[in-house]
């Protein structure tokens, strides 16, 4: 099977399966049903923002979301029968180290629900623990191998965050993020590659420089690997995340990007409060993954670049 992904590709991700249940409704421990039911409300609630996005112009076929099967089970099998890329994280939610939700049953909860992508979530420091790191590394080849024997695409979300120790001696946090995030994210890609893990989409955090967005295309598509797509992570306010968009879209290789929180959690927590309609919620989440779509896509290189 021929690793890569290099088509248009524009991503609403709502697996925010802890969060949405201890930050957006204050839950904490093990959830009674109607709790469940109300996050899945809330999920339902954002995807048919996704929707209204799409019939009012997105193009489908680059249009995705990324949502889990405990809460997103439902909205999981519409996409897939509408016809909308759809991605499902394998990763256990809220834990530092990487590990399958289902233990060894992962493999029949993808053949279970057939996503475009399967996607997981790695913090990964090549300076931080490296035991955990290879502990990580051994359990994402596994699923690497199973994705690609089984003729299925894999996205891989990585995070880079800085080590106990860095932090204490740069001192403010944001110091990290430009001066040594580009590097990090850089080294921890080429390991994971040299241990037998082969994303067709790298998803990463937002890069301040062209180069650096430059250099991470250039590893991700080293050794044949030329359609291997990147996207970019979108987070902060608006025009932190407009900025990140417009720096990657010129970037050949840089395919798209997954913006979430930006993209619904302020509508949301109105709708939550019952200070605003379901339908005017519905459409200012519509109106924001639009305007990500339009600034990302006017942005990009031409088709030929990439």
């Amino acid at each position: 099977m021929t690793i890569g992904f290099d088509q248009p590709l524009y991503v609403l991700p709502f697996d925010h399966r802890s969060s949405f249940a201890s930050e957006l409704f204050g839950w904490n421990g093990t959830l009674e049903p109607e709790q469940v039911a109300r996050i899945v409300a809330a999920t339902q609630v954002i995807y048919e923002g996704f929707k209204a996005a799409v019939a009012a112009g997105v193009p489908k076929q680059h249009a995705g979301v990324l949502v889990d099967e405990q809460f997103g089970a439902g909205v999981l099998r519409d996409a897939e029968r509408n016809g909308y890329l759809t991605v499902c994280p394998v990763e256990k939610s809220g834990q530092d180290e990487f590990d399958f939700e289902y233990g060894d049953d992962f493999a029949w909860h993808i053949e279970e629900f057939a996503p475009t992508f399967c996607k997981v979530l790695v913090r990964d420091s090549p300076e931080a623990d490296r035991t955990m790191n290879q502990r990580q590394a051994d359990r994402l080849r596994r699923l690497s191998d199973f994705l690609h024997r089984e003729g299925r695409k894999f996205m891989f979300e990585l995070l880079v965050p800085a080590a106990r120790t860095e932090r204490e001696k740069l001192g403010a946090a944001n110091v990290f993020d430009p001066r040594r995030r580009p590097e990090r994210t850089l080294l921890a890609l080429l390991e994971l590659q040299g241990a037998g893990v082969e994303p067709d989409v790298w998803q990463v955090e937002g890069l301040d420089r062209r180069e650096d967005c430059a250099r991470l295309v250039a590893a991700a598509r080293r050794g044949g690997r030329r359609r291997v797509g990147c996207i970019i992570r979108g987070q902060g306010g608006d025009a932190v995340v407009e900025r990140s968009l417009v720096l990657s879209a010129g970037v050949p290789g840089f395919i798209g990007f997954a913006v979430g929180r930006p993209t619904f959690w302020e509508p949301l927590t109105r709708w939550r409060d019952g200070r605003e309609s379901r339908a005017i919620v519905v459409a200012e989440i519509a109106r924001r993954y639009a305007r990500w779509c339009k600034v990302f896509s006017d942005s990009a290189a031409g088709p030929s670049a990439s």
